[in-house]
């Protein structure tokens, strides 16, 4: 066999040229690229290309400024100590690894608090962002994480599936999502994606032996793994069309000198990345999955799913369109139009035909996704501000509403909408919660979801998106009437018109194991929904305040013209033509 290291002898050389070589005595024998080759940080040199050659390990922790990823490091240490417990203690585990897990995510959020001021944000040499708007994305994503905890207790228990396991991979997932929500690199973006994306899947099938469960992780699999490679190969022109860089900011720059920013490749690359940030947020016409993969998941993965998901995928929507296309604004903007546009109507209209819960609220999802888009279109700080302020009060509406539904089907085994008929007579409190976090999505005063949808059109009536404001009013309307369908269906039916799963309504016991975290998320939601809608001004402070604080939206900002002011701007032009 042909020896692979063969080592040849270096030429003869005189004195002088002995004289002239490195004192080293290493790279006198074997020569500079030997050293370089096996230089210690080298393999950080592979994944950070910016690295400097003479670096010492205080200058580059200093530049790596690893502080920044305090709250993912919390997390990364809570799933480690709930999969070493769970493998040393075994099943007696799930006893303590949910308090654990929802601990080490309060801690994470904690940190996040802590950073609010820093100034020094940017770390990994460029790769992560940890501004004011990656820290508020990241706590909605970890909050979410711990209220799925807590309804995911008994849920999981009941169906004879390993708890630790699950939390394992729901803290995987909530990884992914708070590192997308401050990536600022394209290899970063998209570990961060698939580091979600997979544990989605793995979660969406976790219950093995039900078909439901495994037909939509099937379903979820193939349809993200198309999105996926979409949305690399749109990255990957970007990476080509700006000369072999990475960092958002640089592909900005590099790409302005190029045809002034505009090129047919630009375009193509701009569609891939929406097609796959559209996949995420669940946007019609890219939504196919989320029906089907609602009804067939395990309920508190859903609920995960239509909340963590969808806020990790418009921080990404923020990030990489204000930063990597700036010059094609007025095309991004023409296609998250239509994007809203067909969201609001079709979520909307289908859902009025719907009989089960989960079914409802997936097309739910869905018009909501076109809601918080009204604020990504009209691109100016109130937009954005709106956008935030809606995602923070859908965080705890929607996780009311799933943490309502797993409570009702634990108790009956069922989640059709006519089931929930006279449930008043039998549950006073679910009743109540879930009519309250039903009533805000709709946007009924003075609940939390009325402001979050006033802001909303509130920004884009002042950036001029006219059609879109009035379409959202009337798809809203419509919205009520299948939110207020199934309170009328719990509240006033009378005794006789009962369905059978409430006659047969067991009692309600909360001492069983895994039903207190459930009812602390019912009550937690219910006071966060009332109680968000009637002072809410702190989180309206708190949404301007991410905005304001944001360089990435400043710079982005300064450059956007409304519309309005675009559409003056052009009459005046013609009229002088």
């Amino acid at each position: 066999m042909q020896n692979r290291y063969r080592v040849s002898t270096p030429p003869q050389q005189t004195p002088a040229q002995l004289g002239s070589r490195s004192s080293n005595p290493l790279q006198s024998v074997f020569g500079k690229e030997f050293l370089r080759v096996r230089c210690p940080l080298q393999p950080l040199r592979l994944v950070l290309p910016n690295l400097r050659e003479n670096m010492d390990f205080a200058t580059l922790a200093a530049q790596l400024n690893a502080g920044t990823i305090l709250p993912e490091g919390i997390v990364i240490i809570t799933l480690l100590v709930v999969l070493v417990g769970d493998l040393i203690v075994g099943r007696s585990s799930s006893g303590w690894t949910p308090y654990v897990a929802v601990a080490g995510l309060l801690a994470a959020v904690a940190a996040l608090c802590l950073q609010w001021d820093n100034t020094d944000t940017i770390s990994f040499l460029g790769g992560f962002n940890s501004d004011a708007l990656s820290l508020l994305f990241r706590g909605i994503i970890a909050l979410t994480a711990a209220v799925t905890i807590l309804i995911s207790v008994r849920y999981v228990l009941q169906t004879g599936t390993a708890l630790a396991e699950f939390i394992g991979i729901l803290l995987s997932a909530t990884l992914g999502g708070m590192f997308l929500s401050g990536a600022d690199e394209l290899v970063m973006i998209f570990i961060s994606l698939e580091t979600l994306s997979i544990s989605s899947y793995l979660l969406t099938g976790y219950t093995k032996r039900d078909p439901r469960s495994n037909e939509a992780a099937l379903k979820y699999l193939l349809i993200g793994a198309s999105s996926s490679a979409v949305f690399l190969y749109g990255i990957s022109l970007l990476y080509g069309l700006s000369g072999g860089e990475t960092k958002l900011s640089a592909i900005a720059a590099n790409l302005s000198t190029v045809n002034e920013g505009q090129s047919l490749g630009l375009v193509i690359a701009l569609v891939f990345a929406i097609a796959g940030i559209a996949f995420k947020i669940s946007a019609v016409p890219f939504h196919q999955w989320t029906p089907d993969v609602y009804e067939g998941s395990p309920t508190p993965v859903v609920a995960f799913l239509s909340v963590g998901s969808k806020a990790a995928g418009f921080a990404l929507a923020i990030r990489l369109l204000t930063t990597a296309f700036p010059a094609l604004t007025a095309q991004w903007h023409f296609v998250f139009t239509a994007l809203a546009i067909l969201s609001m109507v079709l979520g909307n209209v289908v859902a009025l035909a719907q009989t089960s819960m989960k079914r409802l609220l997936a097309y739910s999802s869905i018009g909501q996704a076109g809601f918080v888009m009204i604020g990504l279109v009209a691109g100016t700080e109130a937009g954005y501000s709106s956008m935030i302020f809606y995602l923070l009060v859908y965080l705890f509406m929607n996780l009311g509403a799933f943490a309502c539904i797993i409570l009702f089907s634990l108790r009956t085994g069922t989640d059709q909408i006519s089931e929930y008929s006279g449930l008043y007579q039998k549950d006073p409190l679910l009743t109540l919660t879930l009519s309250i976090c039903l009533l805000s999505l709709g946007g009924i005063p003075p609940l939390a979801g009325f402001f979050g949808k006033i802001y909303l059109f509130w920004a884009g009536w002042q950036a001029g998106l006219y059609g879109l404001v009035i379409l959202g009013l009337i798809t809203t309307v419509v919205s009520i009437y299948y939110y207020i369908r199934v309170v009328k269906m719990m509240v006033v039916k009378e005794p006789q018109e009962m369905s059978d799963a409430v006659k047969n309504y067991p009692e309600v016991r909360w001492n069983l194991q895994g039903m207190r975290p459930l009812q602390v998320s019912v009550v937690l939601t219910l006071v966060a929904t009332s109680l968000a809608g009637i002072l809410s001004n702190p989180l309206f402070n708190l949404a301007n305040d991410s905005v304001i604080k944001t360089p990435l939206l400043q710079s982005a900002l300064s450059h956007v013209i409304p519309i309005s002011a675009a559409k003056v701007e052009s009459n005046l032009l013609s009229h002088r033509d």
